[in-house]
This record gives structure tokens, C-alpha cells and sequence, in this order.
């Protein structure tokens, strides 16, 4: 137990990619450049969402709120991995961990949960058209949306407070590109059977059971589409959910495989990627398939471009 507080004190030797040095070289040029375009294309679609009255409906208050959980969520892992990747110190305080395990883990959750709300919201427009506006009222939108938040950081607080307690024995080397859950039991000297269970439990309920109220929604939806007669009439409806969709599987099926999975059977370097993957590469994916596959928000860019370009001319 003394070896577990002194590993506590001096914190951990995060090693990314520092086993493969030309590969990590590589990769700091690429995330950098994908962490910049997640934040400006997130950043972009909340400004257009908030400013244009045109978008003041659920269906874009769920877009914003998903924009603001990306942006959080890589901001809480790519700018301590770049600092990383780039010296040769790869130490990181205890505390530092704490604080990105908490937060990393808490905002997964929250869209977890608010990528089911997402479906729910396309449930009600295809499936209840004449009544959309009376389900999806602004106090239900809120509430919802502040349940996928709170949830998230609840369930956070639990699995990372579990975590923390376990002893690590002197053992500093976190062979992964951030603190995650997962990788930390790994670092147990301890049986973690109750920890991987207690993992398994949440991932069940914020990974399978959103999954199956997507599915479930996509069902129904399917269904409502195929009763419509035009063509064009089905075409539109299925081009309102197919981002929604996309966005679904990438970031579900990468999560599912790091966390319904023994965490001590994992490969390490393919554990790694699939992190990168849904922590970097998934939030800038986001913007980029809403705003090519959306004429809303294409139309919404412009005219704000077109307002402030006209605005400063006249000025």
C-alpha cells in the first residue's frame, strides 16, 4: 500500500505513442490538424445554430448541444496528448489524471445518452409530424438534454471514484494516449473483478441500452418512410436521419469495442487507436457529416457569411 501512495504522489508516465517515435511524430502533425478543424467546425455550428432564428428548433438545440460535448470532450484529451508527444517528459501528475479521467469519461457518457435523445427527436418529426412541436416542447428539449449532461457526469463520478481507490503498487507507466478507465485497472495489483463488472454494468446502460432506443426509433422510422407514397417524399425523410445515423455508428461502434470487453484482455496498441479514433478523429467526423449531407446549415452559413461581408462594406 505504500508503493500505491507513492505512485500516487509522483503520478504516471503517460507513453502514447513514444514505443514507435517516427509513427508519433507522424501523429502529432495529424492530430494537431484534426484537433483545430473539430474545434473551428464544432465552434462554427453552435455560432450558426444560436445566431440564425431559422435554426431555433430541436432538432439543431440537440446539433448544439452535441458541438459543445466534442468540443469538451477532445479538448479534454488532445492538448495534454500533443504536449506529450512532443518532449521527452512524458510525466503526468496524479491529480491531472483524476481530473481527465472525471471529465473524458463523463462527457462519453453524455453523448452517449444525447445521440439517443438525437433519435427520439427524428422518431417524433417522421413518425408524429402533426404532432412534433406539442411533443418536442422547449421544457422537454431542456430536459432531456440536461439529463444526457447530468448523467453522464454522475455515472463518471462513480466509476472514477472506484477507480481511484484501487492500488496501483508503484506502477507508473500508462502505456495508452490518455487516463482511461479501462486502462487503469490494468494497472491494479489487485483482483479488479468487482471494478470490471461494475464497467460492464454502465457500459451495458450507457452504451447497449441507447443503442436499442436508436435502433428501436430507426425501426419505426423505417417504417414510416416506406408507408410514404413519393419518392422524393421518402428520399427527404431518409436524408434528415441518415447523418444522425452515420454519426451513431462511428461513435458507437468504436466505444463499444474498448468497453464491452475484458479490460485486461485488450490490445494495447489497437486500444490506443480506437481511442484516438473517438476522442480526435469522431468529433471533427461530426460537423463534417451534418454540414455536407445538411442544406439548413449550409444555407444558415451563408447568409450569415453574406450578412457580415455586406455589414462591413456598408460600415
Amino acid at each position: 500500500m505504500e508503493e500505491s501512495s507513492n505512485s500516487s504522489e509522483k503520478g504516471f508516465l503517460l507513453l502514447g505513442f513514444s514505443d514507435q517515435p517516427q509513427l508519433e511524430r507522424i501523429l502529432f502533425v495529424i492530430i494537431l490538424f484534426v484537433y483545430i478543424l473539430s474545434l473551428l467546425g464544432n465552434t462554427a455550428i453552435i455560432l450558426v445554430s444560436c445566431l440564425d432564428p431559422k435554426l431555433h428548433t430541436p432538432m439543431y438545440f440537440f446539433l448544439c448541444n452535441l458541438s459543445c460535448v466534442d468540443v469538451c470532450f477532445t479538448t479534454s484529451v488532445a492538448p495534454k496528448l500533443l504536449v506529450t508527444m512532443s518532449r521527452k517528459d512524458k510525466n503526468m501528475s496524479y491529480g491531472a489524471c483524476v481530473a481527465q479521467l472525471y471529465v473524458a469519461m463523463g462527457l462519453g457518457s453524455s453523448e452517449c445518452v444525447l445521440l439517443a435523445v438525437m433519435a427520439y427527436d427524428r422518431y417524433a418529426a417522421i413518425c408524429r409530424p402533426l404532432r412534433y412541436t406539442t411533443i418536442m416542447h422547449p421544457q422537454l428539449c431542456s430536459s432531456l438534454a440536461s439529463t444526457a449532461w447530468l448523467g453522464g457526469l454522475i455515472t463518471s463520478l462513480i466509476q472514477c471514484s472506484l477507480t481511484v481507490q484501487l492500488p496501483l503498487c508503484g506502477h507508473r507507466k500508462l502505456d495508452h494516449i490518455f487516463c482511461e478507465v479501462p486502462v487503469l485497472i490494468r494497472l491494479a495489483c489487485v483482483d479488479t473483478t468487482f471494478n470490471e463488472v461494475e464497467l460492464f454494468v454502465a457500459s451495458v446502460i450507457f452504451l447497449i441500452v441507447p443503442v436499442s432506443l436508436i435502433l428501436a426509433s430507426y425501426g419505426c422510422i423505417t417504417q414510416a418512410v416506406l408507408r410514404i407514397k413519393s419518392a422524393a417524399g421518402r428520399r427527404k425523410a431518409f436524408g434528415t436521419c441518415s447523418s444522425h445515423l452515420a454519426v451513431v455508428i462511428i461513435f458507437y461502434g468504436t466505444i463499444i469495442f474498448m468497453y464491452l470487453q475484458p479490460a485486461k484482455s485488450s490490445s494495447k496498441i489497437r486500444g490506443k487507436f480506437v481511442s484516438l479514433f473517438y476522442t480526435v478523429v469522431t468529433p471533427l467526423l461530426n460537423p463534417i457529416i451534418y454540414t455536407l449531407k445538411n442544406k439548413d446549415v449550409k444555407g444558415a452559413v451563408r447568409t450569415l457569411v453574406m450578412g457580415n461581408a455586406f455589414g462591413s462594406e456598408r460600415a
